[in-house]
């Protein structure tokens, strides 16, 4: 396929480099401007949906994911006492919705994205800053330390403190915290045989899961105000969490601190009047920053990408067919967190009498919070992105 125009990609993460795929795949010359010094990860593991799944398809990536992951739905929600309250399998997932979902190292499918790029596409320490967004007569403009790219397409995927999202729409008041913090690790936990499960406290909640490769994937979060840190964390958790169900003390027995990563929560409360300003795109964070609650973060993410490449000669399209989906889930994902955060006692009790009644008449609540989600299916047709991509407008 020829090469038909440059794509400067801002943010080397997962919708970055999907993006920088898909974009690749449709005929233009990609360059990706990543700030850290590696593309190492932060974070730990990351839940895929059908929906994303879907979405790497599209640049034959999804069946390698399939093949990777090593939970795929078989769990469920439970109290800290260890009671069930909904749980669901495999099979009904994917009957469902048409597929499984799966978890895997962040780190495994960045490497996977990243294999698919030509050599050079990738820059790493190349700090950059959106210097024009261009626009129908004019190419974008990118400053780095080593000068100046014109671009036909810029994509700012620079997470959820983005640069490039202040200088497009510099009067949007951006992400606020989300009233809560979150703890994860991923570690061997020698012995721990379990269900992949969530549990639910008051305004505190835990997650266990089997990874491919032996370890475990964990996550704790709790409302708690923002900018707290423990000097041990692992203690911080064994404090919070330590008198909870197996395997959680497992995990944290087995947990070092310097295996704690703790983060503030934050999302954007008010939707961006588009997702796209001259030829300078957002995706992911950049766009639509939201609580994990759905873990949809990534996914949103992947199929902001697979779109973007599909609508890369049409901006506005891109922002239409994005900007209400991206609200409407970021929007359920804080539902979810209130739900799930509940810190009232009699609230909590009504929760989970609902939520044990709901799930013995039908589908598990887990999977009822992903319908119109993780049924989405990405757009059809291969074309390439001419090297005139309009601009459109806000």
């Amino acid at each position: 396929m020829a090469q038909s125009g440059h794509a400067v990609v801002i943010g080397g993460g997962i919708g970055g480099l999907t993006a920088a795929v898909a974009l690749h795949r449709r005929g233009l010359r990609v360059t990706v401007l990543e700030r850290a010094p590696s593309l190492e990860p932060v974070g730990a593991a990351i839940s895929l949906a059908p929906n994303s799944l879907r979405a790497l398809d599209v640049i034959g990536l999804g069946d390698e994911i399939r093949d990777l992951a090593a939970w795929s739905g078989d769990g469920g929600l439970r109290t800290p006492s260890g009671r069930w309250l909904s749980r669901t399998s495999a099979d009904a997932a994917a009957e469902r919705f048409g597929g499984p979902l799966v978890l895997l190292h962040r780190a495994t499918l960045i490497a996977s994205l990243a294999s698919r790029l030509p050599p050079g596409t990738i820059r790493t320490g190349a700090a950059a800053t959106l210097a024009d967004s261009g626009d129908a007569d004019r190419p974008a403009r990118v400053r780095t330390t080593d000068g100046v790219l014109e671009a036909d397409l810029v994509v700012g995927a620079d997470g959820i403190r983005s640069a490039v999202r202040h200088a497009l729409f510099p009067g949007h008041p951006g992400a606020v915290y989300s009233g809560f913090t979150t703890w994860r690790v991923v570690i061997p936990v020698p012995g721990a045989e379990f269900a992949s499960h969530e549990t639910w406290g008051r305004g505190r909640i835990w997650g266990t899961h089997p990874l491919k490769d032996g370890r475990v994937y964990a996550y704790a979060a709790a409302v708690t105000p923002a900018g707290g840190h423990a000097p041990d964390e692992r203690a911080e958790l064994l404090s919070r969490f330590g008198d909870w169900h197996d395997p959680i003390p497992a995990v944290l027995a087995a947990a070092r601190p310097e295996d704690v990563l703790r983060h503030d929560v934050h999302h954007i409360t008010t939707p961006l009047p588009a997702h796209h300003h001259g030829r300078a795109a957002l995706l992911g964070d950049a766009a639509h920053a939201m609580p994990p609650t759905l873990g949809q973060g990534g996914n949103q993410a992947i199929e902001d990408a697979i779109v973007l490449a599909h609508h890369c000669d049409d901006l506005p399209a891109y922002t239409a067919a994005r900007l209400p989906r991206t609200t409407a889930v970021a929007r359920r994902a804080v539902q979810v967190a209130h739900l799930n955060l509940m810190r009232s006692r009699a609230g909590i009790a009504v929760r989970n009498t609902a939520m044990a009644t709901l799930s013995k008449a039908g589908p598990a609540l887990f999977l009822r919070g992903f319908d119109g989600i993780a049924d989405w299916r990405p757009p059809q047709g291969d074309t390439v992105c001419s090297e005139q991509t309009p601009a459109g407008n806000r």
